[in-house]
Formats: structure tokens, C-alpha cells, sequence
């Protein structure tokens, strides 16, 4: 004998139910959470650090440590017309105004550079960085004595 369709989904859909009662009954309450898991799967990538706002607690800051720090961005690659450290030909016209004509060109910025490179130099740094530079690009500047 052939049952009727709605019977079959009848006792399906009971199956189902029952099924479901069951499980829920054997797994009991819900498991303990293990926080320190969830901790660290879901811990961040990364974490960012900032460096102190001053350098006057480590003191200046070499010509080497200045241009590894900000103005390699540029001249490093050339970027925006930056002339390249190490380019003797690019060099050669900027170092022909001295010292001091560098030293005021950046301090107050030039074409696409902003004050000072976009650093927090001293000018005694900032002397450093330019000795530093045009000194691996065909100059021979005198590092600044350090001021007492």
C-alpha cells in the first residue's frame, strides 16, 4: 500500500524534529569558552609603536641616521626631481653653493620638499644629513662640531 504524500512529509518532518531534540538533549549545556583561546585567535596582526616625539634624551642624531630616516624617501629614488645620493652630476650644481646655501635651501624647503625634509631636525642635524649626503655624492664638507 502506498502512502500518501503528505504523510510521508509528515513523518519526515517528525524524523527531523525528533533528531533535532535528541542532539540537543545529548550535547547538554553549552561548552565552557575558553577565553584565553578566543584571545588568541583573534589577537591583531600588528601592533604599532611610536617613537618619543624628542631626541633629546638619546641626543642628535647622526648625518647617516637623519637621511635613513626621512630623507632617503626621496632621494633615495629621486622622487619629485630629488637628485639622487651618490648622483655626482645632480649633486655637483647644489654642492657648488656651499654649506650654507644647502643648509638654507632646506631648511626653508625646496620645490617639493617641505621645511626641514618634513623632520623635527636641529639645524645641527640637519647639517649632519646634508654633510652625509652630498658627501656619497661628490662633496667634502666638514661635519659640524657638536655645540656644549
Amino acid at each position: 500500500m502506498l502512502l500518501p504524500k503528505t504523510s510521508f512529509a509528515r513523518q519526515l518532518a517528525a524524523a527531523s524534529v525528533l533528531t533535532f531534540s535528541v542532539t540537543a538533549l545529548a550535547m547538554g549545556s553549552r561548552p565552557a569558552l575558553d577565553e584565553e583561546g578566543v584571545a588568541t585567535r583573534i589577537q591583531p596582526v600588528s601592533r604599532v609603536e611610536f617613537a618619543p616625539a624628542s631626541n633629546a634624551a638619546t641626543g642628535p642624531r647622526s648625518g647617516e641616521e637623519l637621511v635613513k630616516a626621512v630623507c632617503s624617501a626621496c632621494h633615495l629614488a629621486g622622487v619629485n626631481g630629488a637628485p639622487k645620493i651618490g648622483d655626482k652630476t645632480a649633486w655637483a650644481p647644489r654642492i657648488a653653493q656651499g654649506l650654507d646655501g644647502l643648509l638654507k635651501s632646506a631648511t626653508a624647503g625646496k620645490k617639493a620638499m617641505p621645511p626641514k625634509g618634513g623632520s623635527n631636525a636641529s639645524e645641527f642635524e640637519l647639517t649632519r644629513a646634508i654633510v652625509y649626503m652630498t658627501g656619497q655624492s661628490g662633496g667634502s664638507f666638514k661635519e659640524p662640531a657638536e655645540a656644549k
